[in-house]
Parts: C-alpha cells; structure tokens; sequence
C-alpha cells in the first residue's frame, strides 16, 4: 500500500511539473492602422501565373515601424474608406529557457514574426529580449478580433515597455565607439564608430569634430589619419596598381597629393612630413608542402619565415631606399622629434636560455643610414622612444631587464616577465635608470610628449587601468584625473597640450573623452550610456577579504537589478585568464552584468599572480602552477558565501578562459563547492600543453620559469588537472574552438576522454573554425548561449535550453 501511494504521489508531482499554463496578451503597442490600397491590375496574372496575393499588403507596414499608440480591445482597429495595415508589438524579457506555444486568432490576414522572424505556433525562447509583431490587414470597417495566447510551462512575463535586461545583444549589437585621435594642434578629433546589426553585419564610420565646441566638420565612412604637423588628415587610395596618399584639409576638404606611387606595407610619417618609414614583407625559403623540416618550434606559425624590412620612401623626390636587411627582420620603434634618427629593433631567438627572445637595439640616421649599436641580444626589453631631445631613450621591458636593476624582489625569486616596468636609457653614457621600480600598477601604452617634455603612459592599476604622467627629471608620477574606470586607446596631440582617449566605467560601455593638460578638463564626445540603449544592468560593488595569508584579495560582486536580498541566488565565480586581472572592460564576452539579467550574482576575484597589483604579487603566478591563487579563489567564494545569505552555497558555479580555464579544471581536483564548471580553451596538462600551442613554450617561460617537465615533475604533472582526474566530480563544460593555436583543442579531449573514461558528467562542445577566442557572431552567439544553458542546467536544475540547443542523441 505505501509502494502505491508513493507512485501515485510522484505521478501527480509529474503531472504538477509537465502543466501547462495559458497567458492571454490583453494590450499591445500598436502603429497604425494606415490607409492602404491594392495595385492598379492590368493582368489577372502576373509574369509567373501567379494571381494577386492580398496579404501582400501586410508587408507595406514595417516590423520596425515606432508605436503611437496602446490597443486593449477586441476588434482590431480599421479604416472606414479604405484597407489599412497596422502592426501590434509587444515584448517578452526571460531570464530562462521557455518552450512552448504561441497562438494568435482572429484576423482573416495577420502574421506573427518573433525577433523579426516569422514564426509559427512552436514557441522556443532562449533567455532573451524578444520582440513580437503582427501585421494586420484590415478591410474597410472591418470587425476583425485579435486573440493572442501562450501555453507554455510557466505565465509569460509580457510588457509594452521596450526597456529591458541587459541580454546577450545587448553585448554584441548596437553602437560602439572604437577609436580617437587628435590633430596635431589639438583642434580636431576624429572619433571611430562600428556599429553592429542583430546578425552580425558591422558598420564602420568616422567623425571629425572641433575640439572646443565639439561642431560636427566631416562624417564618413572612410578611415582618416591626422598628419603629425600640418592640420591635415591623410587618405589612403590605390588606382590600379598605385598607391597615393591624400592630404585633406579638415576645415575646407580640399584634398592635395601627398605621396605618389608608394609601396605596399604599414608606413610612419617623419615628425617634420618629409619622408615615410615603410615596413615591407619579403618571403622565406620555401619548403616542399608535402613532406617538410621545421626549423624551431615557431616554424609552425604561417608567415614565420617572412621577414620585416625597413624602406624609406621620400616625398620630395619619390624615391624609396630600402634602410635594414638581412635574415632576422626589424621593426620601426620610432623617430626621433627631428626626424634626423630611427630607433630600430630586431628581435631574434636563442633558444637555449630563458628568455629565448632577445632583441638588439639600433639607432640610424635617416640621410646617411649610419648605424650605432645600442644594445645587443638585450633580455626581457618591449619597445622604445626617444625622448624629445632625443639624447634618452624610454624603453619597456619587465623586472628581469637590464639585469634586475627595476625588480624589487630578492635574488631567488623570479618576477613576472608579463609585468611592465619603465627604464630610461642614457645614449651617450649607456646608463640606465629604472623609472617605476617601485611603482604597483603594470604599464601598458606609453607616450613621451614633444610639448611638454612629459611621459604619459596607462597602466594595470590594480583591476582598473588608469593614466599617468612621468617627470623624467624629478621621476614623480602623478594620476590623471580622467573619467572612467578602464582608459584605453589614447592619442596625444603632437604639439598641444591635449590627450584623447576612450574609457569604460565598471557597468558602462565604452565613452570618448578629450582631456585639456592645462584646463584640467575633461570634455566627453560620446556617452557610453548611450550604447546602453533601453538596457537595464543591475549594480557592481567591490567585495574584497583578507585571506589565510593575510593578503587582501581584491574583487567585485556583480548584483541584478531586481535584486531581493531575501531570495537566494545562484553564484557564477569568475577569475584572470593569462596573467592581466580581469579589468572593468564593460565588453567581455565573460559579462557579469548578463549573468545578472539571468538571476544570477557574480563574484570576480582577482587572485594572486595578477599583474597590476606589484611585482610581488605577480610573481606568485610563476611557479605555482596554479596552487596560489586556487587557493585564494577558494577561500574567497567561501567566504562571499558566509557574508551574502541571499547566495544559495549549494549553486555555485565557476568559469575561466586559457589560464582561467586551465584554472577551472585545476580548482575541481581541489575543492567540492561547486555545483557546476565551465572552461574554455584550459590547459589540462601542463607537459602537452608545453611542447603543443604556437606559444605553450613561451608562456611556460612565464608561468614556469627555468623549470622543465623533465625537472620539475611535480608542477608540470603533479599539478596538471589531467593527472588527477579522478579527483573531479563536478559537472564540466568544456568549450574549444577546433582551429585553436594557442591552446589546442587537444588540452579538451584529453580531459574530455578522461573524465567519460571516469563516468563523470562532462561535455566537450567544439567551435570550428574558431582559434583561441570565439569572433565569428552566430558562433559566439551559441557558445555564450552553451555557457548559460549549462549552467541553467546545473544551478537552476533546469536542462530545458541545454537539451534544446543539444538534444539528446540515442547512440
């Protein structure tokens, strides 16, 4: 008896979970309805035998066409005189999978699209923002009803407010500004827009406007460059098989020839606009493409063998002279202020000694070509400039360069080679002093100004990337007071006082700024806001803890605009990939202000071995193989748990990309608080991973500094997630694209073919086509839908959308 009150009870729970519930749509947007008649029929056919088809009609109205008004009754309105069109719109915001029914009766000819596609009764929802249409036609007085009806497991939030969550087309689409430059008096700027459809297809244009009064001079759809001394953008145009180059002045857009006939290739203009510095391409040796020698590991990359070449092309006569030659390849780092020197480098390997890339550092004159060596196979060293005398030179390069004289940790400890110093150079002296050897945040751009003689640069300034000018006589750095969270893409005009710049805020898109040195003013030529649209994000606040080391950990808690702190939510935890904190960029496609919108918190944490935050912490991603800052990551989702009741402890779920990834499958061999796990293109182990990506050994230099699988077992195998497998019983997603040359899609199938081999819940799902991040739009589009759908499945205990994009297969 108690066996069949059991069934019984779990049939009726079967039956509670599988109802359906109806919701009618009581009131609609509405556009319309406008007069409308039929075409003027001198056939009863047209050219194909086809006869008039007066639905038709419908298509004169628009799916976008701007509501002006609200419908609630029952007839649908009509003209009296005449047939007329209208269009009824309304939206549905869902925050979870929907699968079910959509009905509309009444109208004898109406359409139904979703999202701008026509649809049927089948109703499938990714978690979105989805707008539904109908077109109507109605006859004269027509008495025609509209009945809308879902039938779907759960009532349907529908609303005729366009203003919504903060969904994934909110991240891919709309408009967004890419780039700013200054001319050379600080007079103009010109402002570069993409702006992206639903689909994919991206548009590209340029404004230029006045700097002081911001008035709109010229928009375009063709990419301009601002000369470095006259108040002149230059255009780039190929007739044929020549190239020329275009002055054009900004005030009156009269163009005059620059450059006739210049060669293919990149080219840098000379401070004083005499003459061009072409980089040009000439090919290597061939090798027979069926069976072939490799030469060193980075003679898998295609284009390998090409090498770089210096050419000088000058404006007076036309005449390109070709500067460098030879087999290693060099690049222009740059001009000096007179345009009388090139500083010039040429990187070259050695593979037998960490770092294997060294660099010798040139300095030419640009009329006699004469050459002084400035530094041979010099270590760990980035760029260069010249100062604006150009007797010094300003050079990057992490804390191991110029024999540690910028690294402030003991002897025995080694730093890490992704964390950015500045070193000035003497040229006559050959002395070198380090500028930022105790200074936390990791540089990033720099910019010695001619103007004022001051060295500007960005930085990794913790989790955010703020600005900074450099005294070279006093060596003082100073913060710039400019706008924004994570400032990017700077330009400093050559002879005036002013920087241009783009900046996100923590829970903004990206805004276009022009700050004034000597006004101290910022004057913003975009508002990131703006991209937001009718988007609604919910709210960031930092979330940091002390940790069992005594270390602060810094991090963010991400929270959802509805947010109820008596509810209990769903956590996704998410940390670095690489080894740059995971910044305030508004764009990542890893979007914790789209996590929020699906009913989730968010937990960003930046654990150590992040640069940004001193050379200290960042060694600490060196030789750890990912111990520390599992750690660090473990211990924090603990304890945001213990402080937050409304984060439900049981549903927690992490997330990371390459080193995040490899981190994510790393962090389940050691600890059991997550529910489900998600990583992407993650190393599995450390020795594969080492000898296979075009860059696996070069990033070992990093992460496994001086250490080899054959001499350090215990982290390249000991703390390989691979090799302990068997530890994971976590549910893991794991995603890769199959063109992959970073981290190959090996690194997966070795931990995909273990953990089945295990019986554990795993998934691989590949991207093709796709290399170390996912860019194609309707791939991304699914692989962020992948993510979201595992963890619905896993942290809502809801397999609906997981089962909908991958249906089970009966094999």
């Amino acid at each position: 008896m108690k066996k069949l009150i059991s069934i019984q009870c779990l049939l009726a729970i079967g039956m509670m979970a599988t109802a359906q519930v109806k919701t009618a749509v009581s009131e609609f947007n509405i556009a319309g309805p406008y007069a409308i008649a039929a075409p003027f029929a001198l056939d009863t056919v047209d050219v194909q035998g086809k006869k008039f088809d007066p639905t038709s009609l419908m298509g004169s109205i628009a799916l976008t066409s701007k509501a002006d008004g609200r419908f609630s009754g029952s007839v649908l309105p009509s003209l009296k005189e005449s047939k007329s069109v209208g269009l009824l719109s309304f939206y549905v915001n869902n925050a979870d999978f929907i699968k079910g029914k959509v009905e509309v009766k009444g109208p004898k000819h109406s359409k139904l699209f979703i999202d701008g596609v026509e649809a049927g009764g089948e109703l499938k929802l990714a978690p979105e923002h989805h707008v539904f249409t109908i077109q109507y036609l109605a006859e004269p007085n027509d008495t025609d009803s509209i009945k809308v009806c879902f039938d779907a497991p759960k009532a349907i939030p529908y609303t005729l407010d366009s203003h919504h969550p903060y969904m994934v087309h909110d991240l891919t689409d709309g408009k967004r500004v890419r780039g700013i430059s200054l001319s050379a008096d600080g007079q103009y700027v010109t402002i570069t827009y993409q702006t992206t459809a639903r689909g994919g297809n991206s548009n590209w244009n340029y404004e230029i406007r006045e700097t002081k009064t911001q008035r709109l001079v010229v928009a375009t759809n063709r990419n301009m460059r601002w000369m470095p001394k006259s108040i002149a953008c230059l255009i780039d145009e190929k007739q044929g098989e020549h190239r020329s180059l275009y002055k054009v002045d900004p005030k009156t857009g009269a163009r005059t020839i620059f450059a006739h006939n210049i060669p293919e290739g990149a080219y840098t203009i000379s401070p004083n606009e005499d003459y061009l510095i072409f980089t040009m391409e000439e090919e290597g040796p061939k090798e027979d493409k069926e069976v072939f020698e490799v030469l060193e590991m980075d003679d898998r990359q295609p284009g390998w063998r090409k090498r770089n070449y210096l050419a000088k092309y000058d404006i007076k006569t036309g005449i390109t002279q070709r500067i460098t030659f030879g087999t290693k390849g060099e690049h222009l780092f740059d001009i000096s202020q007179d345009g009388s020197k090139l500083l010039v480098g040429s990187y070259h390997s050695r593979l037998t000694k960490r770092p294997t890339t060294v660099s010798d550092i040139f300095m030419i004159d640009a009329k006699t070509l004469k050459v002084d060596t400035l530094l041979s196979a010099a270590e760990f060293l980035g760029g260069g400039s010249f100062s604006p005398d150009g007797k010094q030179v300003l050079f990057t390069g992490n804390p191991e360069a110029f024999n540690r004289i910028g690294c402030q940790l003991p002897a025995d400890v080694t730093p890490s080679m992704t964390e950015n110093e500045l070193f000035l150079f003497d040229i006559a002296t050959k002395q070198v002093t380090p500028l930022t050897k105790d200074f936390d945040p990791s540089i990033e751009s720099v910019d010695w100004t001619w103007g004022d003689g001051q060295i500007y640069f960005s930085a990794e300034d913790r989790d955010y990337v703020n600005m900074f000018v450099l005294n070279p006589k006093t060596q003082k750095i100073t913060k710039l007071p400019i706008s924004g969270d994570y400032a990017y893409r700077y330009n400093i005009a050559a002879h005036a006082p002013m920087i241009a710049y783009l900046s996100y805020k923590t829970m903004e898109p990206a805004s276009a700024y022009v700050y004034d040195l000597k006004s101290k003013k910022n004057l913003t030529f975009f508002d990131g806001v703006k991209a937001l649209g009718e988007a609604e994000i919910g709210t960031c606040q930092d979330w940091n803890f002390t940790n069992s080391k005594g270390d602060t950990v810094y991090g963010r808690l991400y929270l959802p605009k509805d947010f109820d702190a008596n509810k209990k939510y769903p956590m996704i935890v998410y940390y670095y990939g690489g080894c740059s904190p995971v910044s305030r960029y508004f764009e990542s496609p890893y979007a914790p202000q789209y996590w929020n919108s699906l009913g989730y918190v968010a937990y960003i944490l930046e654990p150590s071995g992040a640069t940004g935050f001193g050379q200290e912490w960042a060694s600490r991603h060196v030789n750890t193989a990912g111990r520390g800052p599992a750690e660090d990551i473990i211990e924090g989702t603990k304890k945001i748990c213990e402080a937050h009741p409304f984060i439900n402890a049981n549903k927690i779920g992490c997330m990371g990309a390459s080193y995040g990834g490899f981190m994510t499958q790393y962090l389940q061999t050691q600890t059991d608080i997550f529910a489900a796990a998600v990583s992407h293109a993650g190393i599995a182990n450390h020795t594969s991973y080492w000898g296979e990506g075009y860059w696996g050994y070069n990033y070992s230099e990093v992460s496994m500094a001086n250490s080899y699988p054959w001499s350090h077992r215990q982290l390249y195998v000991d703390q390989s997630p691979l090799f302990n497998a068997d530890k994971i019983h976590t549910p893991l997603l794991l995603l890769h694209g199959n063109a992959d040359t970073n981290v190959p899609l090996i690194e997966s199938l070795q931990m995909f073919t273990a953990l089945k081999l295990l019986g554990r819940e795993v998934a691989l799902v590949e991207v093709e086509g796709e290399n170390h991040h996912i860019l194609d739009y309707s791939k991304k589009e699914k692989w962020l839908a992948t993510q979201m759908a595992w963890f619905q499945k896993w942290l809502k205990d809801d397999p609906s959308w997981w089962d909908a994009l991958y249906p089970k297969k009966h094999l």
